[in-house]
C-alpha cells in the first residue's frame, strides 16, 4: 500500500496559507545565508592552501647533484614586499627546468617580473624601484602557475654563476632578520616544500575564522528550521490525536525542512558560483584571488548544502518529541520546556578544561581550534539554563507587566529565547576576542632607517663615502653611520655596515624607497633593508589575524542579526494565538511589545558580557603564545563593537513590531 506521508505533507505545505509560504521563505533564505557563508569561508581555506603551495618554488632546496644556483632575496617598495629569485645555470651541467610560470629557464641578463610588479616598474620612477634590477631591454612575464595572488610582486633574475647576489658569502652575511626572506643554494628543480612567508600563516587564520563563524552559521540553520514551529506542533498533534504514527510525524516534518532548506542551500550556492569573480577581488594577505583559486569544488559544495539542509532537518524534527509523546499536552499548551542541571555540570567541566589547557604554556594552532568548537558548544548548552533561571529570578522581583511577560516566556520557553539571543551572544566571543587580538612588533626606532650590511667594518667605513655621494645623487638628506659588530640596538643586529637615517623630516614613503634604491649598488652581500624587512616575520601573522578580525566580525554580526530577526520574526507569528487572547483580555499593544523587547534585552545583557568577557581571554592567551601584548587601542575597538551589536539587536526587535501589529489587528479571528 502506497505510504500517504508524501502526499499528505505536500497538501499540508500548499495549504499552509500566506504566513506558513512566508514560514518557508524565510527558512529559505536563511539557508541560503549559511550555505553561502560557509562556501566563502571554506573557499578561503582552500585558496589559502592553494596559492601557498604556488610560493614553494622559490625557496631554494640543496640538491646533491644541483645544475643551478638560485638565490632568494626580499626588498620592499612602499611598503610592499618585492620577492627577488637570482638564479644562474652551472656550466657543464644537465638544464634545469624552467620555474613555475616561466616558459623557460632565465638566460643572464634576462628578467622576468609579475604582471603587477610590470604595471609598478612602469607607473614610479626609476630611481625608486627599477633601478634596484639589471636592466634588460624587456620583461619577460611570469604566469599564475608561479604567482600566489594577481598582485603579487615577484621578479626572477637570470645571473652569471659567479654574481655577488648568488655567492656563499651573501648566505653567510645573513641579517638578523633574514627568517624566510633570503637564502641560496645549489638546486636540482622547483620542487621545494616550504611556503613563502608571506603566505604560510594564510590557511591557519582563514581556519581559525571558519571555526569562529561555524556556530553563528549552525545558529542560522537552527532558527530556520524552527520557523513554525508551534504552529506545525498544533498540525501536527491534531494528526497525532486522529491516528497518525509517530514515525509519519517525524516523516512528514523531515520531508518538509529538508525540502526547504535543500531550496535554500542550493540558492546560496547558486549565488556563491555567481559571485565568485566578484569574491576574487577581495583582498587578503598579499592581495587578490586567482578565481580558480576560491572554486571549491564539487564535492565540498554538495557537502555544504548537505549540511545545512540536515541541520534544518534535525532542528526541525527535534522539536516534535513532545508531539510524539504527549499529542494532548502540546495542543493544551501545557508543556513548559524546563532545563536540568547537567547544562550547567557540563558547562563547568568544559569550561575547566578550557582553562587548564590554556594556563599550561604555548598552544598548536589545531589545539586552539579544537578549544574553540569546546567552547562555542558549551556555551550553547549552558544558554538556556541559564535563561530559564533569569526568567525564575526576573519573575520572582518583577513589578511590572511587561517585565512579568518577559519572564514568563524566557522560563517557559528558554531554548526558544536562547535561540533568538544565541547568534549575537557568540558573536560577542568574536568581538571580544578579536577586538584586543591586534598584536605587533615595537619597532618604532627603526623608522626612516635603511640598513646596509658589509662583509667587515673596515668596508663599511670605506662604503660610507659612497654612500653619502649617493644619496646625494638622489636628492636624499640622510645620516650615515657606520655601525660594528657589537652593536645590536640597530637595525643591523649585531652585522658590521652602516645605518642611513633619512633626515628630511617627511618620513614619506617615496624618500625612503629612493635611498633603498640608491644603496642597492653599494651593498655586495645583502640587499639594503627597512623597518618592513625587520618586522616581516611578526607581521606576517599579525596582519591575517587583523584581516581575518575584520572579516569575522561582520560576517558574524551579519549572521547573528539575521538569525536574531528570522527568530524573532517566527516568535511573533508562533504566539500569535497567545498575543491574540491577551489582546482580548485588555493587555496593550505596547505592553506586549515591551515584554517581547525585554525577552530578548535581558538574556543577551547577561550572557554576551559572559562571552565577550572569555573573548577577551582566549585573545590573551594567543598574545601570550605568540609572546606579544595587548594593542591599547583594544578597548576602542571592543567598544565599537558593543555598540553594533547592540544596533544590530534593536534593528532586529524592531523589524518585529509590525508584524505584531498585524497578528493582533483582529485578535477575535487570530485566537479562533
Amino acid at each position: 500500500m502506497r505510504s500517504p506521508v508524501l502526499p499528505l505533507t505536500w497538501h499540508l505545505a500548499r495549504s499552509s496559507g500566506r504566513r506558513g509560504i512566508q514560514s518557508q521563505l524565510l527558512a529559505a533564505g536563511a539557508a541560503a545565508v549559511g550555505a553561502f557563508v560557509l562556501l566563502v569561508m571554506i573557499a578561503a581555506c582552500a585558496g589559502s592552501g592553494t596559492r601557498a603551495d604556488r610560493t614553494a618554488w622559490r625557496s631554494p632546496e640543496p640538491a646533491r647533484d644541483g645544475t643551478a644556483v638560485q638565490a632568494l632575496a626580499t626588498t620592499y617598495v612602499r611598503h610592499e614586499p618585492v620577492t627577488v629569485v637570482s638564479l644562474a645555470q652551472l656550466p657543464g651541467r644537465p638544464p634545469t627546468p624552467a620555474p613555475p610560470g616561466l616558459a623557460a629557464f632565465p638566460r643572464q641578463g634576462e628578467m622576468y617580473v609579475s604582471p603587477a610588479l610590470a604595471k609598478l616598474l612602469d607607473r614610479l620612477p626609476a630611481r625608486q624601484l627599477a633601478d634596484r634590477f639589471p636592466r634588460v631591454r624587456e620583461y619577460g612575464t611570469i604566469g599564475a602557475a608561479g604567482l600566489a595572488s594577481p598582485g603579487e610582486l615577484v621578479a626572477v633574475v637570470g645571473r652569471d654563476p659567479a654574481d655577488p647576489a648568488l655567492s656563499e658569502a651573501a648566505a653567510d652575511s645573513a641579517s638578523w632578520f633574514d627568517e624566510d626572506q633570503a637564502a641560496r643554494a645549489v638546486v636540482a628543480g622547483f620542487s621545494s616544500g616550504k611556503v613563502s612567508l608571506f603566505t604560510a600563516p594564510d590557511r591557519t587564520m582563514a581556519l581559525l575564522g571558519v571555526v569562529l563563524l561555524g556556530m553563528p552559521v549552525v545558529v542560522l540553520a537552527a532558527a530556520a528550521g524552527r520557523l513554525g514551529a508551534a504552529r506545525r506542533e498544533q498540525r501536527l498533534a491534531a494528526l497525532r490525536l486522529a491516528g497518525a504514527t509517530p514515525r509519519q510525524i517525524l516523516a512528514m516534518t523531515a520531508l518538509e525542512a529538508a525540502a526547504v532548506g535543500a531550496a535554500g542551500a542550493l540558492t546560496g550556492a547558486l549565488a556563491y558560483l555567481a559571485l565568485l569573480p566578484v569574491l576574487a577581488r577581495v583582498p587578503y594577505g598579499i592581495g587578490s584571488w586567482y578565481t580558480a583559486e576560491l572554486w571549491v569544488g564539487l564535492p565540498w559544495l554538495a557537502a555544504v548544502v548537505a549540511a545545512v539542509t540536515v541541520l534544518i532537518t534535525v532542528s526541525a524534527v527535534s522539536m516534535l518529541r513532545q508531539v510524539a509523546t504527549s499529542p494532548l499536552g502540546v495542543a493544551q499548551q501545557a508543556d513548559p520546556r524546563r532545563t536540568r542541571w547537567i547544562r550547567a555540570a557540563v558547562f563547568v567541566v568544559a569550561m575547566a578544561c578550557v582553562f587548564r589547557s590554556t594556563g599550561g604554556g604555548e598552544l598548536k594552532p589545531r589545539q586552539l581550534l579544537g578549544l574553540l568548537v569546546l567552547f562555542y558548544g558549551a556555551f550553547w548548552l549552558f544558554g538556556p539554563w541559564v535563561v530559564d533561571r533569569l526568567g525564575r529570578i526576573v519573575g520572582r522581583f518583577a513589578r511590572r507587566p511587561a517585565t512579568l511577560l518577559a519572564a514568563r516566556r524566557l522560563s517557559d520557553d528558554p531554548r526558544g529565547a536562547w535561540r533568538t539571543v544565541s547568534g549575537l551572544v557568540l558573536a560577542g566571543f568574536a568581538a571580544g576576542f578579536f577586538s584586543v587580538s591586534q598584536i605587533g612588533a615595537d619597532a618604532a626606532q627603526y623608522r626612516d632607517q635603511v640598513a646596509v650590511i658589509t662583509e667587515s667594518g673596515a668596508q663599511a667605513r670605506h662604503t660610507a663615502a659612497e654612500a653619502r655621494a649617493a644619496l646625494a645623487r638622489s636628492g636624499v638628506t640622510a645620516t650615515v653611520t657606520v655601525a660594528g659588530e657589537d652593536e645590536f640596538g640597530n637595525l643591523l643586529a649585531g652585522s658590521p655596515g652602516l645605518i642611513v637615517r633619512i633626515s628630511d623630516g617627511s618620513g614619506g614613503t617615496e624618500r625612503l624607497d629612493t635611498a633603498v634604491t640608491a644603496l642597492t649598488p653599494l651593498a655586495r652581500v645583502h640587499a639594503p633593508y627597512t623597518r618592513d624587512y625587520a618586522t616581516a616575520y611578526e607581521r606576517a601573522s599579525i596582519d591575517r589575524i587583523g584581516e581575518v578580525s575584520t572579516a569575522t566580525l561582520a560576517l558574524s554580526f551579519l549572521v547573528a542579526t539575521a538569525s536574531a530577526g528570522l527568530t524573532a520574526a517566527a516568535n511573533v507569528l508562533d504566539r500569535r494565538r497567545v498575543y491574540g487572547l491577551l489582546r482580548l483580555a485588555g493587555t496593550p499593544l505596547r505592553v506586549l511589545d515591551r515584554a517581547r523587547a525585554r525577552e530578548t534585552v535581558l538574556p543577551l545583557v547577561v550572557l554576551a558580557g559572559g562571552t565577550t568577557a572569555m573573548g577577551v581571554y582566549g585573545s590573551y592567551q594567543l598574545n601570550k603564545a605568540v609572546g606579544a601584548t595587548i594593542d591599547a587601542t583594544g578597548a576602542l575597538r571592543l567598544a565599537a563593537c558593543v555598540v553594533v551589536g547592540a544596533l544590530a539587536m534593536v534593528a532586529a526587535i524592531g523589524a518585529g513590531r509590525p508584524l505584531l501589529r498585524r497578528v493582533t489587528a483582529d485578535p477575535a479571528r487570530t485566537t479562533d
